[in-house]
């Protein structure tokens, strides 16, 4: 079995069964494990509310889930997502989110390794504006391509 059919699986074990066709709400929902004392976690999900996203919250920590769904360690960050059976790592931004769904590409899911300043929850007034440049990442196995680059021209 393929490690994004294992996702689904695990994806749809964690919903309750819905009955008719789903909605483009449904097709929003993403499952997101966080730590239930991080802010910049919680700014990530207002992030994701605010462009339309449903969000399940798990406040139960990441480590085990990003392990069970094959997300490797160097790819990590503070909350793990799961959407349509991809994993979404960190502070990936709403539009990257949306991409993916549309694209549907055989991959694991998205990555923004570590905390970077002025992506999507590190944006906060406490950071005066500052931008780190940072990449989006697309996860085949345990290589990467870049997906989208945030970069001061």
């Amino acid at each position: 079995m393929l490690r994004r059919d294992a996702l689904r699986l695990l994806s749809l074990s964690c919903l309750p069964l819905l009955s008719g066709v789903a909605s483009a709400k449904d097709e929003l929902r993403i499952e997101v494990w966080k730590s239930p004392s991080c802010g910049c976690c919680k700014d990530w999900v207002t992030h994701l509310q605010a462009n339309g996203f449903e969000v399940v919250l798990y406040d139960t920590g990441n480590n085990s889930v990003r392990s069970q769904v094959g997300m490797p360690q160097k790819y990590g960050s503070c909350h793990t997502g799961i959407i349509q059976g991809y994993v979404i790592e960190g502070h990936v931004p709403a539009d990257d989110i949306r991409k993916l769904l549309a694209l549907k590409p055989n991959a694991l899911g998205l990555s923004v390794p570590g905390m970077p300043v002025g992506s999507p929850g590190m944006d906060g007034p406490q950071y005066q504006g500052r931008q780190d440049p940072f990449d989006v990442l697309l996860i085949v196995d345990e290589e990467h391509s870049v997906f989208s680059s945030y970069h001061k021209d």
